[in-house]
């Protein structure tokens, strides 16, 4: 009889850790590609038509594309703040790329891989991380049990700042001569999901292809001998090479037998700097570091392949401060409204669930530059306009050509009031950055309105 007692327990083990493990495995893995400086009009769905883009189109084309895709901040490091945390990185006094070099990310800020990792995710950054140099802010003492790749901006060769987690926490240049970064990151991202094939992951991908400086191997040069301008060849070059690094990754997802289980987010960190990269922000103004649409508004796709609609255009406005609480709700720990996040849980707008808009109001605040999104109007003080205050129709006029500030003196005031009210609550910067004040009083002419670092 004991006999029989003892192997009803160790069936009844079996069967129970067997359950855990089916049931562990079934929570949704995280894949979350981040695209540097990439630009609105820079892949082949968006409109672009001389760099060809298949692999990253085919997010949108087996998920959505989200028409009204936003990030909280226009450049770098604070686009990045705001991803990891699901708040506006100006609530954290993160308003400029200049605390990455001095500090970091707020340590008092819990990142999406400290939330998941406690539920059991195996959690990698692959990539450009740009928050934070010393020690303590480093990915590894923010939540991700690996990194491997640069602390900041870097060459594409030779990259510099480099950490591989596996090996070291040491920071070093790389001299290997056939190290290309997108092509690198790749390859780690594959051996990351080979590893963790049998556990929930989160996967966050932060290219620094598009940013500067223009690098690419020649076999990609080589794709583009239509393309005389030489910038324009190499920046080509290098979409294609992520391009291609992006397939290699989602191919080794669906080969783990992961793809109907896996959400993927692609999203560019802010809009791109034409002239001094030639990525296109197609029909929007403004570039990187301006609070026009052209610094703000980015590609956003997103797939669940099975959970979410295919093939279909999502026409309400989503910002990257959406990605943590979605992937936490998605993981079944949605995150509790006292947290403070600004973002939401997307995936109820994406299948038709919820009509309503998820961002009824969206806020920018760099420097002296500001804007404030409500419903479909836009209020924006930005270097390139006048330097007061131009209201936009956004559903008559993304373009922001025609400003209605003297017709719509009302409007202006209430959504000044909504901005002001938002800008008050906001921490004020902990590093001082003269690069987001505005432009003088002159209005300067587009072209001029480079943005770089």
């Amino acid at each position: 009889m004991r006999s029989f007692n003892l192997l009803l327990l160790f069936t009844f083990l079996a069967f129970h850790v067997d359950w855990c493990h089916a049931t562990e495995t079934k929570r949704p893995n995280f894949l979350i590609i981040y695209a540097d400086d990439l630009g609105y009009g820079e892949t082949g769905i968006q409109g672009c038509k001389d760099i060809p883009t298949p692999y990253i189109d085919s997010i949108a084309k087996n998920g959505l594309r989200c028409m009204q895709g936003y990030v909280a901040a226009t450049y770098c490091s604070p686009s990045r703040a705001g991803l990891m945390t699901g708040k506006y990185p100006t609530r954290f006094g993160h308003e400029f790329n200049a605390v990455a070099r001095q500090s970091g990310l707020s340590l008092q800020e819990i990142t999406i891989a400290d939330r998941l990792k406690k539920l059991g995710y195996a959690t990698a950054v692959i990539g450009k991380w740009h928050l934070g140099d010393p020690a303590e802010y480093h990915p590894t003492k923010r939540g991700f049990d690996e990194f491997y790749g640069t602390l900041a901006n870097t060459p594409f060769f030779h990259p510099t700042k480099f950490i591989d987690s596996k090996l070291s926490p040491e920071v070093k240049a790389i001299d290997q001569e056939d190290f290309y970064t997108t092509e690198k990151y790749a390859e780690r991202s594959v051996d990351f999901l080979e590893r963790n094939h049998d556990k929930p992951w989160l996967l966050y991908l932060p290219f620094n292809a598009q940013h500067a400086p223009l690098q690419a191997p020649q076999k990609y040069l080589d794709r583009f001998p239509s393309i005389k301008d030489e910038k324009r060849k190499t920046f080509a070059a290098m979409m294609s090479a992520m391009d291609d690094a992006v397939g290699t990754v989602l191919a080794k997802v669906k080969e783990i037998g992961q793809e109907q289980n896996t959400l993927v987010f692609f999203i560019a960190d802010n809009g791109g700097p034409t002239p001094s990269t030639t990525s296109s922000n197609g029909i929007l103004r403004g570039f990187k570091m301006t609070t026009f649409e052209g610094g703000t508004h980015v590609p956003f796709f997103v797939q669940w392949r099975g959970t979410l609609p295919e093939g279909k255009e999502f026409n309400l406005p989503v910002m990257n401060l959406d990605v943590l609480p979605t992937c936490l709700a998605a993981a079944g720990s949605p995150i509790e409204v006292s947290a403070g996040l600004d973002g939401v849980d997307l995936v109820p707008f994406l299948r038709g669930k919820n009509p309503a808009s998820p961002h009824e109001t969206m806020y920018w605040r760099f420097g002296e530059q500001w804007a404030v999104r409500h419903g479909d109007w836009k209020l924006v003080v930005s270097k390139g306009g006048s330097g007061r205050p131009e209201l936009y129709n956004l559903a008559k006029d993304m373009s922001e050509s025609i400003d209605l500030a003297s017709n719509e003196p009302k409007r202006v005031a209430e959504m000044k009031k909504l901005y002001d009210a938002w800008s008050a609550q906001q921490a004020e910067a902990t590093v001082k950055d003269a690069k987001g004040s505005t432009a003088p009083k002159k209005k300067l002419k587009q072209k001029n309105s480079s943005a770089t670092k």
